[in-house]
């Protein structure tokens, strides 16, 4: 497993989030990763993805990949 510094991560949320509290946060300006966070814990863990990874979990997203 390979450790990711996130001390650079500029976390952001969707605009449509509002203030509840209750967002998932991301960070896209780290090299090589994507990092994604529960905004109620901001000090707690991360998951980490490549950037392929994340770019074929928004395309699958877009498309209805995960639709229930």
């Amino acid at each position: 497993m390979v450790e990711v510094n996130l001390e650079q991560a500029e976390w952001r949320k969707a605009t449509a989030s509002g203030d509840t509290g209750q967002c998932v946060e991301v960070a896209t300006n780290l090299p090589n990763v994507v990092a994604v966070r529960d905004s109620k814990n901001p000090t707690g863990p991360a998951l980490i993805f490549t950037r392929d990874e994340w770019t074929a979990f928004l395309h699958g997203a877009t498309h209805g990949e995960f639709d229930v």
